[in-house]
């Protein structure tokens, strides 16, 4: 079966301009979905969390559980911060 964006996107034009910046179609998806939600109030520069780099390898791991990255187990701290990256 084929995946199609219509039903699950709820601001297609927001969608498509953050693929084109290079977000992934899940990042891409969320965004979206959340700037068409009146109950969201997401912002294009982020939150005060600081970078990654300061975190510790379990807050890392425990992010990456979060938004679901397969192979986090096995990954340095370094591979998680790429994988929350690309992600």
């Amino acid at each position: 079966m084929a995946e199609s964006n219509e039903s699950s996107i709820k601001d297609e034009d927001t969608y498509e301009a953050l693929r084109d910046k290079g977000y992934s179609k899940s990042k891409a998806a969320r965004i979206a979905n959340a700037q068409a939600n009146d109950n969201m109030a997401p912002s294009k520069k982020g939150g005060k969390a600081p970078p990654y780099e300061q975190w510790s390898k379990a807050e890392l791991y425990d992010q990456a559980q979060n938004v679901g990255i397969e192979g986090r187990s096995d990954m340095t701290k370094d591979e998680l911060i790429d994988a929350l990256r690309r992600d």
